[in-house]
């Protein structure tokens, strides 16, 4: 036991003892205007400093030039591992390049790096199946399994500089297409496909002016049903538009509009009846698993993965670790949110 205790108590002062002998790890992020993306940031700084590493933690404010620029510093600055969550994932093939020969190792956050055989590792949650949650929280809300219908819908989608959006979108289409064909939904303005219903850097003022164009042009003698929405902030801007012309108020109940990240705005949201869901990823879930990564590479071991099919960035399959992400309404926020100390119930007064 004396044995036991001893090696325990070297365990416990490693990662101060040796805070210096550990590597630099850059964590480059894409913008502090979702606080989603805060969240992430604090959680990777806090379980690589736990684990003794330099962390150098850096937001691009959504400026593609701004976090190349980020990137170049952490590697000229000698990082060895470098997190990055892209702004647009098809813009970093050179500096990643660079930060390969300098002997750096790179993990793709949350959102997958294309055009490049320079990324090592991609750490996210299972996208697809975020999608076909967010359809199903509209399909069950229509009560379209009963039969019920038609009813009209309108769908929005992510960034198109942004790979995950796509499966987003995909895996909501998966669920909401055949009721489509069937006639059970109808998308009134006729908008369907990425090429056409994508919302640039993920804006929700965009998402908001273009709802504004589909209720006026569209919607003069009809109203609309349900919103697929991919992101909270898009959700809040497309509530917005609707509020302008009366839904919420009186008789014209609020649509069933779908949302993701658990925003605090949106859960509070969904609180007072208006969103109706959202999509629960938990970032500290997600920076365990990149530090894991990081450590695991910083030991000479193999990163854990659990998926080496799914994600081709056009230039190679790279290995990654999905995490299952969670669906959030009314019923079960404070389980899923509160619960779990993600957050305080003060915080969704």
């Amino acid at each position: 036991m004396l044995l036991a205790g001893a090696a325990l108590g070297l365990a416990l002062s490693t990662p101060a003892a040796f805070a210096q002998d550990k590597a630099s790890v850059g964590v480059a992020m894409p913008t502090k205007s979702s606080t989603r993306w805060i969240a992430d940031g604090d959680n990777m700084v806090k379980q690589l400093k736990d684990k003794g590493y330099n962390a150098d933690l850096q937001y691009a404010e959504d400026d593609i030039p701004t976090q190349l620029s980020q990137i170049e510093n952490m590697v000229t600055k000698g990082a060895k591992y470098l997190v990055v969550a892209s702004i647009d994932g098809t813009t970093l093939s050179d500096i990643l390049k660079q930060a390969h020969d300098a002997g750096a190792k790179v993990i793709a956050y949350d959102r997958l790096i294309r055009d490049t055989p320079n990324v090592d590792y991609y750490a996210t949650f299972d996208n697809f199946q975020v999608g076909v949650l967010q359809a199903t929280s509209i399909v069950d809300g229509l009560g379209l399994k009963d039969g019920k219908g038609p009813f009209n819908i309108e769908l929005f989608g992510g960034s198109p500089d942004d790979n995950n959006a796509f499966f987003f979108y995909n895996g909501a289409m998966s669920v909401l297409q055949p009721y489509i064909d069937q006639g059970k939904l109808v998308v009134a303005s006729g908008q369907t496909g990425m090429d056409k219903v994508g919302t640039l850097r993920w804006d929700p003022s965009v998402a908001q002016s273009r709802m504004d164009n589909i209720l006026s042009a569209y919607y003069s003698d009809k109203k609309v049903d349900a919103v697929l929405s991919p992101y909270d902030g898009l959700s809040i801007g497309i509530i917005s538009s609707l509020k302008g012309v009366g839904y919420g108020s009186g008789s014209q109940k609020m649509p069933i509009i779908s949302g993701q990240d658990a925003e605090v705005p949106s859960v509070k949201s969904i609180i007072a009846g208006e969103q109706t869901s959202t999509i629960f990823k938990d970032t500290r879930d997600l920076a365990k698993v990149t530090v894991d990564m990081v450590d695991a590479m910083a030991s000479g071991k193999e990163p854990q993965v659990n998926d080496t099919k799914t994600y081709n960035n056009g230039v190679k399959v790279v290995p990654s670790y999905l995490l299952k992400p969670v669906l959030v309404t009314k019923d079960n926020y404070k389980q899923v949110l509160v619960d779990s100390g993600y957050y305080t119930a003060d915080q969704l007064k």
